[in-house]
């Protein structure tokens, strides 16, 4: 079964809206983690937006499952990370004023940087993905990175999913297919929810993990949280 991680950055979003703790982001973590997410992930910005720095030392602290790390491998993120040790970090290109990820990285134009970083993580056990689009030579460049996983950025697969499901999968299938030829692990993210998730697992059978935020925590508000990681858990069987 493809492992669901649960990104709790808009939990975070609401709390700071009223500058108390409510909703409690670690509760909520805990929450998730009981009502069966395989994982927690968050993604700090320098600007404290939603996820604080704070919060993912407290985190780190208490989550059971997996803990995955998103973020821009700036000085004060790679410091974070070797001082919470996560399962696994997943590094993205944002610049900091990004809303959201919105691009995987040219990885040929970075290497040395992400070479140097994950080098740098894998010698702390720290399992690495790196956040990519569906360019096969990008994919192989990733590999050249020594990172452990691949995170494809799915917001195309997600855009066109209505229009025509088949041609929207296709280049992920082939880029995942690719990578694990290179033995690489595939996680994929962005703009996954119930209407396209299955589809997408389908298609790529070996599929490792997905990470989902907006949409989850979107469908929470009308089917409750428990219910909605269900949910989410079903589309994910093989």
């Amino acid at each position: 079964m493809t492992k669901l991680s649960v990104n709790i950055n808009k939990i975070a979003t609401l709390r700071n809206a009223r500058g108390e703790n409510m909703p409690n982001v670690l509760k909520v973590a805990q929450d998730c983690e009981r009502f069966g997410a395989d994982g927690i992930t968050v993604h700090p910005r320098p600007d404290e937006r939603h996820i604080r720095y704070q919060d993912v030392i407290d985190l780190s602290r208490f989550i059971q499952t997996e803990f995955n790390i998103e973020g821009y491998p700036s000085q004060q993120f790679i410091d974070l990370v070797l001082k919470t040790k996560p399962k696994q970090v997943t590094l993205v290109p944002d610049a900091p004023e990004a809303i959201t990820s919105n691009a995987g990285w040219n990885v040929k134009k970075s290497f040395g940087q992400l070479r140097e970083v994950i080098e740098t993580f894998k010698e702390n056990g720290i399992r690495t993905s790196v956040f990519v689009g569906t360019d096969l030579q990008n994919i192989e460049s990733a590999a050249k990175t020594r990172t452990d996983r691949i995170e494809l950025y799915t917001e195309p697969y997600a855009r066109f999913y209505s229009k025509e499901k088949k041609e929207a999968v296709a280049p992920f299938v082939e880029a995942a297919k690719l990578a694990k030829q290179l033995g690489l692990g595939v996680n994929a993210g962005h703009d996954l929810n119930l209407e396209n998730l299955e589809y997408l697992n389908q298609s790529i059978p070996f599929l490792d993990e997905v990470s989902i935020g907006h949409a989850l925590i979107c469908d929470a508000l009308y089917l409750g949280l428990e219910k909605t990681i269900q949910e989410y858990k079903k589309k994910l069987e093989k």
